[in-house]
């Protein structure tokens, strides 16, 4: 889409940053106010509301084309089999792009049987350490976790509550993967959010082999949400995009252009009072060795 996007000689396709916004605060509430808000928060709406547009724009095409097809055939033999009322899911360019799925597994202690459930996901959100990276990260969002005492799993097969463990693991890879770094924690000590400034290393290639089963998957950064503040309820939203291999820096109406190494200084602080407050939040990757659909 991007690139289609980017290749129109005309001005189809594009949208000024200010008509943008003020669509945004026409189509939810929450972004109206001068309120500092959450760029995660902006991203699955944003995600989401697409999802709703394109699948009411196939609807109303599909309802026009049933009108036609009727048309035609009205004075014709009909088939019954012709319109199934079992339905497939609309697949929109939001899904072939970001939508991957998740598998949790939870193994049942006394029979061993194994429970699964899949789930769709746009992004993963991530549980960070001090002095860690995005492998570390994956690997414990995929850790096994044992459910005991008040936390047992009712297993279906022993009909009884059972402990068990459990883990969630990635079946499958989006084409672009979204991983929201979860600075912001409620400390309960302090009864409010506070930021966390941890140094998380994001590479340039990131492998899933070491996170994902049965995935030699390979991605390839290629933008960076990065939040500059100090905590969660002030602060300021730039960006990092490559483009035709070279990295540009944006904040609001300032582009500029970057060197490569440039990427690290947003990987964090490593001692907890630092004056870098500069964290890469969300970042993106594509899947490498694939053609986009989109």
């Amino acid at each position: 889409m991007l690139l289609l996007i980017s290749s129109q000689k005309k001005k189809t396709g594009v949208i000024a940053p200010k008509r943008f916004v003020q669509r945004l605060k026409k189509q939810n509430e929450i972004f109206r106010s001068f309120m500092h808000q959450d760029a995660h928060e902006f991203l699955n709406f944003l995600l989401n509301e697409l999802v709703d547009i394109l699948e009411k724009e196939a609807q109303a095409t599909k309802g026009d084309q049933e009108i036609l097809s009727s048309e035609k055939v009205a004075n014709g033999p009909t088939n019954s089999q012709a319109n199934p009322s079992k339905k497939e899911p609309l697949v929109t360019w939001v899904h072939k792009n970001f939508q991957g799925i998740l598998t949790n597994e939870t193994r049942c202690l006394q029979c061993e049987t194994v429970t699964a459930r899949d789930e769709t996901f746009f992004d993963l959100s991530l549980d960070i350490e001090q002095n860690s990276s995005i492998t570390s990260c994956l690997k414990n969002f995929s850790s096994t976790e044992t459910l005991n005492a008040e936390d047992k799993f009712f297993c279906d097969e022993c009909r009884s509550l059972q402990e068990a463990q459990k883990r969630m693991k990635i079946k499958r890879p989006p084409h672009i993967l979204v991983i929201h770094l979860k600075r912001f924690k409620y400390i309960e000590q302090l009864n409010r959010y506070k930021k966390l400034s941890y140094r998380v290393v994001f590479p340039l290639e990131l492998k899933l082999s070491d996170t994902v089963e049965d995935s030699d998957r390979e991605y390839s950064l290629f933008a960076v949400v990065v939040h500059v503040g100090s905590g969660p309820n002030h602060g300021h939203y730039v960006s990092l995009v490559k483009s035709h291999n070279h990295w540009l820096f944006f904040d609001d109406e300032n582009v500029e252009m970057i060197d490569e190494s440039a990427v690290q200084t947003f990987f964090g602080s490593a001692q907890e009072y630092s004056s870098n407050t500069d964290h890469g939040y969300i970042l993106f990757y594509e899947s490498l060795g694939q053609n986009n659909s989109s």
